[in-house]
């Protein structure tokens, strides 16, 4: 199958209860800000386990083209080592191609910073209702100048590079509303190391997305040298230092794409487990045993249950075990649940919601209008395709389930983006005659998913 194969993919229902392993690809958070701070980094660093994707691809492109030397060990792209430019001024005079992939329109503008020459970026069609403008303007508060070649705080556009920083001798204030976006927070704290005086970050919105991959980046940039501290909720200080990575490193397994392989342990029954879990993590995805808990599911971390995981003291901040998801298809309602520390996850819970024994409210996600798509509305409208009863709320979506016998196939849309067609593959599990438009979107995260899903429901009882 070709990545824009015109053929809608029909997803397979489950014979009978899993009995499932299935090894979950690297963490695309984790893969691109490894490969920004490498780039940021002082020395070559060695990476392993790099998520082979789409948009890890596009990242590598984009670092290249600003004059980085990204030198594969491996056929399948997960081993890698990133040499930053001698000097650490990037190339400029160049274009960036940025996809559909948030991280790379957000992570590699700030990087203009530090270039010789302006970079103009440009992406995806669809990559043009993304909002980019608090990003943007802070670059512009650090000396930078941004032309916009369409739509003013979208792309293309073109960012010219300070002629000087630093030079007042006083550390960098920037004010941004970062509401729309962690991404934008996250972007200017993985280049601020570099800025001669610091950087003071303060978000000025009233609510704050995905605080864990802030998170997860400020971890980053400390493990890497870098001195970020949140100083209040909603502003970071960040102290002038030199990056230098470990020489090598690894990337944990993604855990949100981990989500539509446990769910379906959840509808379709039986149990799926997942290698090198980690016990402590910054992704957002290491909410997930405690949703599919709430759910009613038995989860267990290399056979200790969920309910003492958190007092297990075997668990060490290094510690990775096999997590096992088992459930005998009854799924309990959730009433409301705040997904705004983990929105990504959201169409895998929504999926889940509707086949439980009654409504479920997921709230704190309204960011989720300006992903890939309109990920509310798009979840609505597939939700009611299949029958089933959607709608949104201010800053979610009410999902009220129907009788397994009044949900029925559909041909389903992706809207190009990766978590829409992990949805409605997910549906497929338990409604006949479902088929998804362009599943091959799901490559920008999971290089194989089709492959994956379908061995995955190989393995049942």
């Amino acid at each position: 199958m070709t990545e824009h194969d015109t053929q809608p993919w029909p997803a397979p229902l489950a014979e009978g209860p899993l009995d499932a392993t299935v090894t979950i690809p690297g963490s695309k958070s984790l893969s691109n800000r490894f490969l920004i701070l490498a780039a940021l980094s002082t020395r070559p660093v060695h990476i392993r386990g790099l998520l082979c994707s789409r948009d890890t691809e596009l990242m590598m492109s984009a670092l290249q083209t600003l004059g980085v030397t990204c030198e594969r060990h491996s056929t399948d792209g997960t081993d890698v080592t990133i040499t930053p430019p001698a000097d650490g001024v990037f190339r400029g005079n160049t274009d960036v191609y940025c996809g559909l992939a948030g991280t790379v329109m957000r992570f590699v503008p700030p990087l203009v910073l530090f270039a010789n020459g302006p970079v103009r970026f440009d992406g995806d069609e669809q990559a043009y209702a993304r909002p980019m403008k608090p990003l943007l303007d802070g670059l512009c508060r650090l000396g930078a100048h941004v032309d916009y070649h369409g739509e003013e705080g979208h792309l293309p556009f073109t960012v010219i590079p300070p002629t000087s920083l630093g030079m007042s001798g006083r550390r960098a204030v920037v004010k941004i509303d970062s509401s729309a976006s962690s991404q934008f927070i996250s972007g200017l704290l993985l280049a601020a190391s570099r800025l001669p005086n610091g950087l003071t970050l303060r978000h000025t919105g009233r609510k704050l997305p995905s605080l864990p991959h802030i998170r997860m980046t400020v971890e980053d940039i400390n493990a890497a040298g870098g001195a970020v501290e949140m100083t209040q909720r909603g502003e970071w200080a960040v102290e002038p230092r030199a990056l230098a990575m470990a020489q090598e490193i690894t990337v944990e397994p993604d855990l949100s794409n981990a989500a539509p392989f446990l769910g379906a342990a959840l509808i379709a029954s039986g149990s799926v487990s997942v290698p090198n879990w980690p016990a402590h993590t910054t992704q957002p995805g290491g909410l997930l045993p405690a949703i599919l808990h709430r759910f009613g599911a038995e989860v267990t971390l290399d056979g200790t249950s969920f309910n003492e995981l958190a007092d297990c003291e075997e668990f060490n901040d290094r510690y990775c075990g096999t997590l096992t998801v088992r459930s005998d298809g009854t799924i309990r309602a959730l009433g409301e649940l705040d997904l705004s520390a983990a929105g990504e996850i959201a169409p895998s819970i929504a999926a889940i919601a509707v086949f439980a024994d009654g409504p479920s409210a997921l709230t704190g996600i309204g960011h989720l209008r300006g992903h890939e798509t309109n990920r509310l509305e798009a979840l609505v409208q597939e939700i009611e395709r299949v029958g089933a009863h959607a709608h949104e709320l201010a800053d979610g979506i009410a999902i009220n389930p129907v009788a397994q016998g009044q949900l029925h196939g559909a041909v389903m849309e992706s809207y190009a983006d990766h978590r829409m067609a992990t949805f409605a593959a997910m549906l497929g599990l338990r409604i006949a005659d479902i088929a998804i438009e362009d599943v091959q979107t799901t490559r920008k995260t999971i290089p194989d998913f089709t492959g994956l899903w379908t061995a995955m429901l190989a393995q049942h009882k």
